[in-house]
């Protein structure tokens, strides 16, 4: 088949490890033609170009900035993407004709370039919701319900789970939420199709742990928590600084904080003026240095503000479970993401913004550090069985018959 994705986060390369760069691998793999068009934001100062590379084709569209940008800017971008998108593709794929159109979520805004390409090529479409927009914007307090703008994106959202001819959820929370709020969407194929990716097998030798603690300035025998993503309003980072500054007197304990966003000046700020000990915050480090650190941690933090009523699932867990780190995550009640790791035994939970509860696993983690690596192994186990490439594949071409 001809597969068209369609990302509104960066792709430089299919051989890239991430979630949808894996995925698509997987699809090049077993013989399909992939083209990829993803967004070139304005900051990287560079034109439209299209990039064949190991049997794909990524068109790098110019876009306005999307991500680790202002409310403001990423919606003007948003709204602009789909007329962007069209005439590029239109001009470099223009002899292309699509089987499958592969997107997720966000945007919503793709929905008119959906419906154009399933009406031409009589294309079938596949959206792997990530996000549930504009409903997420809300529950942060960036909008209302009565503003226009909500009933706008609403409208949008509503008819992009009208062209998808399968929506593909990242848990059964996921599911439950959008047949509860989108009752008509009762005849639609709505599945679990969750973060996936194509894992390593990962593996520290004892002089390299202590190389790369040493290099960060951390003492070999601390615990180690680390945090690695995404800074923005999403992840509820208050609670983060709280929790460092609840647990100073724990004197094997060490949090480390890695990321960029648009949060992380006042993260950055908060580090300059508290110089917490028990805590070090990093906005860029290599990437290699990363998945070294995280491989000499003790455990992965996860954290989502509690004002969602949205189940968020974050990637994040993906990169813990893949280097056998047990997760401690502080999340709303309203995910799934709590009950998976605590029912499957690696990892502990609390509600965000729940202090007692936090140092209670946190105390946890500590007296039973002889378990950490049977709880990590419980993880990747997990992993294995439910969040490899090869099952979201399968999930979705169970629904297409192949050309």
């Amino acid at each position: 088949m001809n597969i068209l994705f369609l990302s509104v986060y960066t792709i430089n390369g299919i051989e890239d490890r991430n979630l949808y760069s894996d995925l698509l691998r997987k699809f090049r793999n077993e013989g399909h033609k992939v083209f990829i068009a993803t967004p070139s934001e304005r900051r990287n100062k560079k034109n439209t170009t299209l990039i064949k590379q190991n049997g794909t084709e990524i068109l790098s569209i110019k876009t306005p900035n999307l991500q680790k940008t202002n409310f403001l800017e990423k919606g003007f971008g948003l709204l602009l993407l789909p007329f962007l998108f069209k005439k590029h593709i239109s001009r470099f794929f223009k002899n292309i004709e699509f089987d499958l159109i592969l997107y997720s979520t966000p945007p919503i805004t793709f929905t008119g370039l959906i419906h154009y390409y399933k009406k031409k090529y009589g294309a079938k479409s596949y959206l792997l919701l990530k996000d549930i927009f504009p409903q997420n914007a809300v529950d942060l307090g960036f909008i209302s319900k009565q503003n226009p703008a909500y009933w706008y994106f609403r409208k949008k959202e509503k008819a992009l789970y009208k062209y998808s001819d399968v929506i593909g959820c990242m848990s059964p929370a996921n599911i439950s939420y959008l047949k509860t709020h989108n009752a008509w969407l009762h005849n639609k194929p709505i599945e679990v199709c969750p973060n996936s990716i194509e894992p390593l097998k990962t593996f520290i030798s004892d002089s390299e742990k202590l190389e790369i603690r040493q290099k960060y300035g951390l003492r070999p025998e601390s615990v180690l928590l680390i945090y690695g993503g995404n800074l923005g309003k999403p992840q509820g980072l208050d609670f983060l600084l709280k929790v460092i500054e609840n647990t100073k007197e724990l004197d094997t304990l060490f949090f480390l904080i890695f990321g960029s966003g648009t949060e992380s000046p006042r993260l950055k700020w908060w580090f300059n003026q508290n110089m917490p000990k028990n805590a070090a915050f990093f906005e860029t480090v290599p990437k290699t240095d990363f998945d070294l650190l995280v491989q000499a941690s003790d455990a992965g933090m996860i954290f989502l503000d509690r004002r969602f009523t949205i189940p968020n699932f974050p990637s994040r867990l993906l990169n813990y479970l893949e280097c056998s780190k047990p997760v401690i995550a502080a999340t709303d009640k309203n995910t799934d993401l709590g009950s998976i790791i605590t029912e499957n035994g690696f990892g502990f939970w609390c509600e965000s913004g729940d202090l007692k509860g936090f140092k209670k696993n946190i105390t946890r983690l500590i007296s039973e550090k002889e378990q950490l690596k049977a709880m990590g192994e419980k993880g990747r186990k997990f992993l294995e069985e439910h969040y490899l490439v090869s099952t979201a594949y399968s999930t979705i071409m169970k629904h297409f018959n192949q050309k």
